[in-house]
């Protein structure tokens, strides 16, 4: 499996090279190089018999001469005519004349591509074709490519390196294997690249979904169990003046937030360490539980850190904790990436000797040279599925007794999934909304509305609003390709479409300097619209924005899409959120008929499964790459299997091993002992 491709056949010098672009470098890694999808070509059509607009498969024998003709800018075009025996299409290939040599009247080919039935007949544009014959595979991978790297040829190549796959190893024992009636692994792997029925396929995803499903069980069982050994220091009321800091809050807490925080302060209270998560719909104010419960620790004696996912949002915490505990003697600090290093030094002195109690940051506070003197307590928004990995860091940082961990989580979760993921863990539901909170009115539009928005925006920014316009793109796909809106296109046509608006943009590839400044211009109202990629999702908090529109709305998930809404209805006018879409979606419909979170997360999951309800393949961060929405039975499944495994005092060496592995792919293999 080490073997280098160079020694593989068809790979040279130069071949090899491409290869590297998509991360092939020896034949292990083609092994893993995974289809992205299948072409079914076991099913062929008469010409005739073909849906329009659907790729299918024909067997064609040619029947005339083939023609080369070559129009403007270097481009030709290669016609043929092929018949079934009963009806005839002419074939059209661009810029491959190589093939005129290839196309003699009399040859039998099977035929991928779109039957059109047009004005002089039936046609087929650049359509994929192979020499027929009876062996041909009737399941084709489709892989990702790179240029100059063809499918055929890539193919070839795994094909080629397919001997070396017997060396593939098992992760899960065989009793496993045999008592839920998986693959060998070595197996699995062959047949996602060399697939001769569904079945079968099938049967190899699933294998390597159970894989990679219990893995990631027995590795968060692994880290809650660094979280939860040992011994916490059990906090107590005494002497601390919380009830004075709740009653120093410029607004009544809402009956949840009271119920959750009485559930927080009774772990705190306990030499258990807790481990609680904290949920609910935006705005429903997780934040202020955070900052009790903050208040408690330091008022105890303890430090205490809170992790927040961008520097926006930690920015956007840190002035928040400092104005709550303002009159509280509390002093928080911030530590982020681009925290000078002057700053850098002071705060590390302060959290090493104890003078600094709270500390707000990015996983900048989780750094190797971040040492704490008693910290007591770690509050992380839990933006992304494996954030319990970064709790186990901090609680790493913790000399002797273990701090007591909080999760604030930024999604509404459905129970379905939050019994799966978090099944060892206490949650607590905020499932109330502080009142006065805006209900955002939500709707749909087209490309034919676009006037319309337009000129809607405009009055809401006469009467003084401002409002925020979210592209899924930075900047326009290369060569133009993409009909996605990027935020450093957008800008100019925003510009001519309302020339008095005052409009600012903000994406994730500017420095922090750059982010924190066009935020905090926002902020004073210096501008009417932000123009921003997705880093406003969380967090942001401008009382006075009351319109949200998001371009290529087709694109996100629904939960994300709530979340983008919740910036707006945060102040005390009427508030909008306009979803720009080519095509009409019923997906999307959800949005418009409810504002709750949970309601939406449930179909944000049903639609996109477990892995993308999380965000984590948008930002190609993905941990599942076989497990999908139709798996959550299987999770179970695994769950339950990777309790019984947790109980039995050792682990079989192979799965221990895999388990190692996939916390060191996190950076967190330290933490299995």
């Amino acid at each position: 499996m080490t073997t280098p491709l160079r020694y593989i056949k068809g790979v040279g010098e130069v071949t090899g090279k491409k290869l590297e672009k998509l991360g092939l470098v020896t034949a292990g890694d083609l092994a893993g190089f995974l289809p992205r999808r299948y072409e079914y070509k076991n099913e062929i059509y008469m010409l005739w018999d073909a849906p329009e607009g659907q790729t299918v498969a024909t067997v064609l024998t040619v029947c005339s001469a083939p023609t080369l003709r070559h129009g403007g800018k270097g481009v030709s075009y290669l016609k043929v005519c092929a018949t079934d025996g009963v009806d005839t299409a002419t074939l059209t290939f661009f810029n491959q004349p190589w093939l005129e040599k290839s196309l003699v009247s009399g040859r039998k080919l099977r035929v991928w591509g779109k039957v059109s039935r047009g004005s002089y007949g039936l046609d087929i544009t650049s359509p994929e074709i192979e020499p027929y014959s009876d062996d041909l595979p009737a399941i084709v991978p489709v892989y990702p490519l790179t240029k100059g790297i063809t499918q055929q040829q890539l193919r070839r190549i795994i094909r080629n390196a397919a001997l070396c796959f017997e060396q593939i190893e098992n992760s899960l024992p065989d009793s496993i294997i045999a008592d839920y009636g998986l693959m060998q692994r070595r197996e699995a792997i062959r047949t996602l690249h060399f697939p001769e029925e569904k079945e079968s396929l099938e049967r190899a995803r699933r294998t390597l979904a159970f894989e990679e499903l219990l893995v990631f069980q027995l590795a968060l069982r692994t880290v809650r169990g660094t979280l939860s050994r040992g011994e916490a220091v059990a906090m107590g009321y005494k002497d601390t003046g919380i009830g004075r800091f709740f009653a120093s809050l410029p607004f009544s807490l809402t009956g949840a937030q009271e119920r959750v925080i009485k559930e927080v302060f009774a772990d705190l209270c306990t030499d258990t360490p807790m481990c609680r998560m904290v949920q609910g719909d935006v705005g429903c104010g997780k934040t202020v539980v955070a900052a009790g419960a903050m208040a408690f620790a330091v008022k105890n004696g303890m430090q205490c850190a809170m992790m927040a996912p961008t520097e926006i949002l930690a920015t956007q915490h840190y002035h928040s904790l400092k104005g709550l505990f303002a009159d509280f003697g509390i002093e928080p600090e911030l530590l982020t990436g681009s925290t000078t290093a002057k700053e850098k030094k002071r705060i590390k002195a302060g959290l090493a000797d104890g003078s600094i109690a709270a500390v707000v940051g990015t996983n900048a506070i989780i750094q190797k040279d971040v040492v704490y003197k008693n910290l007591g307590l770690v509050i992380t928004d839990e933006q992304h599925r494996f954030g319990v990995l970064q709790r186990a860091a901090l609680a790493d940082k913790s000399e002797g007794k273990t701090p007591h961990s909080l999760v604030m989580s930024a999604t509404p979760i459905p129970r379905s999934l939050s019994l799966i993921l978090y099944g060892d863990m206490d949650v607590s539901v905020i499932d109330e909304l502080p009142p006065g909170r805006q209900t955002v009115e939500t709707k749909c539009a087209g490309e034919e509305n676009r006037g319309a928005m337009y000129a809607f925006l405009a009055k809401q920014i006469e009467k003084g609003r401002q409002a925020y316009i979210i592209c899924p793109l930075v900047e326009d796909a290369e060569g133009g390709t993409d009909d996605k809106k990027s935020v450093e296109s957008y800008r100019g046509h925003f510009e001519k479409a309302l020339p008095k608006a005052r409009a600012l943009c903000l994406h994730g590839r500017m420095k922090s300097t750059e982010k924190d400044a066009v935020m905090g211009a926002f902020e004073r109202g210096e501008a009417d619209v932000l123009i921003s990629t997705t880093v406003v999702e969380v967090g942001v908090n401008v009382p006075n924005a009351t319109v949200m529109i998001v371009e290529n709305a087709e694109c996100f998930g629904l939960s994300q899409l709530h979340q983008l809404r919740g910036r707006v209805g945060r102040g005390e006018h009427k508030s909008f959120c306009i979803l720009m879409t080519e095509k009409a979606s019923p997906r999307l419909e959800v949005l418009c008929s409810t504002n709750d979170g949970f309601a939406i997360a449930a179909a944000d999951l049903e639609q996109r499964g477990p892995g993308d309800f999380f965000g984590a393949r948008q930002s190609g961060d993905s941990r599942f790459v076989h497990a999908t929405t139709a798996d959550l039975r299987l999770t179970e499944e695994t769950r339950a299997l990777a309790s019984h495994l947790s109980g039995e005092e050792s682990l079989d060496p192979r799965l221990r091993a895999a388990v190692r592995s996939f916390l060191g792919s996190l950076g967190s293999e330290n933490i299995f002992n």
